[in-house]
C-alpha cells in the first residue's frame, strides 16, 4: 500500500479505514455464526442419538430363555435400510473369565457389519460417546449405555454417520460466507457512496476557489454545509481584507506620488526660471528633478502592480481595453495619420489581472509603436498554449536583435530624438513578469518591431 497516498488523501483514508472495519466485522461475524451453528447442530445430533438410545433402552427385555429382545424396534426407517448411516447394536458384556461375545442384537441397517466400540466400563445407565470407524470406512459418532437386567449386563449403542452432521454445517457455512460476501460488497458500495457524498462539498468548495482564482468571482459563492461554512466565511473575509489592503496601498501610492510631484514641480519651475537658465546649479537641479521623477514613476508603478497581482478574482476583457486605447492614440497622434488595425479576438480572451495594469502595459506598448511606426500598426490577441498573447506590430525601422535586451532596461531609450523617459518598456516588462508573463521583442512582418506581451489568461 502506498502510505504516502494514504496519508495525503482524505478520501482514501476514510475508505481504507471503513473497508478494514468491514472486513474485520465480516470475518468475526462469519466465524462466530459458523461456530454457533456448528455447536447447535452438534448438540441436536447428540440429542437425536440419545433419543434413539432411550427408545432402545425402553424396549429392551429378556425372554423366557434369558435372551435379550427388543419388544418394539425404533421407528426411524433408516434403521431398516442397509448401510444408511444410522445404526444400533446390543452387546452382552462378558463376565469375568468369559470370552468376549459377538453382538446379541443389531439393526438391519448394519447388514453383516458390527460396531467395534472401544472397551470401557461405564457405570450402569451412564452414557459414553465415541468416534469410531464404521462400515465402508466412514466415521461414526456413537453414544452407548450399559444396562443390567437381572444378572445380565448389556451394552446398548446407537451410531450415526458424522457426515449427517458435518454436511449441513458445511452447506450452512458456504451459504453464510456467500451472504456475508454480498453484504460486504453492499457495505463497501455504501461506504464509497457515503465518502463520495460526504466529500462532495469539498469539491464544490474547490470549484468555488477555482472560480475566484480564474477571475470569475470575487468571493467564494455557493451553498455549503454548516461544518464548512465557517471556513468559507473566513476565506471570504481574508479576500475582502486583501482587497482592502491593495486599495489602501494604491491610495497611499497615489498620495505619495502627489506629495512628491508637487515639490518636484516647484523645484523644476524655480530651476527653469528665465534668470536661472544659464546657471550651472539650475541645470543640475533640473537634471536631478527629471531623474527623481523617473524613479518615482517607475517605483510607484511597480508598487501598485505588485499589490494588485496578489488579489485573486481579477478578470479583465482584453479587446475593449485595446479598442479604447486605440481611440486615445488616434487622437494623440492625429497629425501622423496612423492606421490602427485591431484583429478580432475570436476566443474572447480575458486577462487574469486588474484593468488598470493592463491599460498601463498596453498603453505603453501602443504609444511606443505609435512613436516609431511610419503609417500602420497591427494589434492581435490570441491564445498561446493557455496564455494570453498580444502582438503589436509596426512598420517602423525596428530594433536590431543585439539591442533588444538593452532597450528593456530601465531608463534606456532607443533614440534620444524621440520624446520619452525610457521607462515604458521596463515598467511593462516588470509588470508582465509580476503576473507570471513576459515581454518579447522580435522582427515584425510589417518590417518594423513586433512586441509580444504574454500574460495569464482566464
Amino acid at each position: 500500500m502506498n502510505f504516502a497516498l494514504l496519508r495525503n488523501s482524505l478520501r482514501i483514508r476514510l475508505l481504507a479505514g471503513t473497508l478494514v472495519w468491514i472486513v474485520i466485522s465480516i470475518l468475526v461475524a462469519g466465524w462466530g455464526l459458523g461456530q454457533l451453528f456448528h455447536q447447535h447442530v452438534e448438540a441436536q445430533f447428540d440429542v437425536e442419538l440419545k433419543n434413539h438410545l432411550d427408545q432402545l433402552t425402553a424396549q429392551l427385555i429378556l425372554d423366557e430363555q434369558n435372551q435379550a429382545q427388543v419388544r418394539l424396534l425404533p421407528s426411524d426407517p433408516r434403521l431398516n435400510k442397509p448401510l444408511s448411516g444410522l445404526y444400533w447394536q446390543i452387546d452382552r458384556i462378558a463376565a469375568a473369565g468369559e470370552l468376549p461375545t459377538k453382538a446379541v442384537l443389531r439393526s438391519r441397517s448394519l447388514w453383516d457389519e458390527t460396531l467395534a466400540v472401544p472397551a470401557d466400563t461405564p457405570a450402569d445407565g451412564e452414557i459414553h460417546q465415541h468416534r469410531i470407524e464404521g462400515p465402508q470406512g466412514v466415521t461414526l459418532r456413537v453414544v452407548e449405555r450399559t444396562v443390567t437386567i437381572d444378572t445380565h449386563s448389556l451394552r446398548l449403542m446407537v451410531a450415526a454417520n458424522e457426515s449427517l452432521m458435518t454436511g449441513p454445517i458445511a452447506d450452512f457455512k458456504g451459504h453464510l460466507w456467500l451472504a456475508l460476501g454480498i453484504l460486504g460488497m453492499g457495505l463497501t458500495f455504501a461506504a464509497s457512496m457515503q465518502v463520495f457524498v460526504g466529500l462532495a462539498p469539498l469539491r464544490s468548495m474547490q470549484d468555488a476557489l477555482g472560480r475566484v482564482r480564474h477571475g470569475d468571482a470575487r468571493n467564494m459563492e455557493g451553498t455549503f454545509p454548516n461544518e464548512i461554512m465557517p471556513l468559507v466565511n473566513e476565506f471570504n473575509t481574508v479576500l475582502a481584507q486583501n482587497a482592502e489592503v491593495v486599495e489602501r496601498a494604491r491610495t497611499q501610492a497615489g498620495n505619495l506620488a502627489h506629495a512628491l510631484k508637487t515639490p518636484l514641480s516647484v523645484l523644476s519651475n524655480a530651476a527653469n526660471a528665465p534668470e536661472k537658465r544659464d546657471d550651472d546649479l539650475a541645470r543640475l537641479v533640473t537634471s536631478q528633478v527629471d531623474t527623481v521623477r523617473k524613479q518615482v514613476d517607475y517605483h510607484l508603478s511597480r508598487a501598485q502592480a505588485a499589490a494588485s497581482v496578489q488579489v485573486p478574482g481579477m478578470r479583465t476583457a482584453v479587446e475593449p481595453v485595446i479598442r479604447g486605447l486605440v481611440r486615445v492614440m488616434q487622437r494623440v497622434h492625429a497629425e501622423r495619420h496612423l492606421v490602427f488595425v485591431v484583429i478580432p479576438d475570436e476566443a474572447s480572451l480575458s486577462f487574469r489581472g486588474e484593468e488598470q495594469d493592463l491599460q498601463e502595459m498596453l498603453g505603453n506598448l501602443i504609444d511606443n509603436a505609435s512613436k516609431w511606426a511610419q503609417s500602420r500598426i497591427e494589434i492581435q490577441v490570441k491564445d498561446d498554449s493557455g496564455k494570453l498573447r498580444v502582438n503589436i506590430d509596426d512598420d517602423g525601422k525596428g530594433i536590431a536583435e543585439t539591442e533588444r535586451d538593452h532597450v528593456l532596461k530601465r531608463g534606456v531609450r532607443a533614440d534620444e530624438q524621440v520624446p520619452g523617459t525610457g521607462l515604458g518598456l521596463a515598467i511593462t516588462a516588470d509588470l508582465a513578469r509580476m503576473y507570471g508573463g513576459d515581454l518579447v521583442l522580435a522582427k515584425s512582418s510589417l518590417g518594423g518591431l513586433q512586441v509580444s506581451l504574454i500574460l495569464p489568461a482566464v
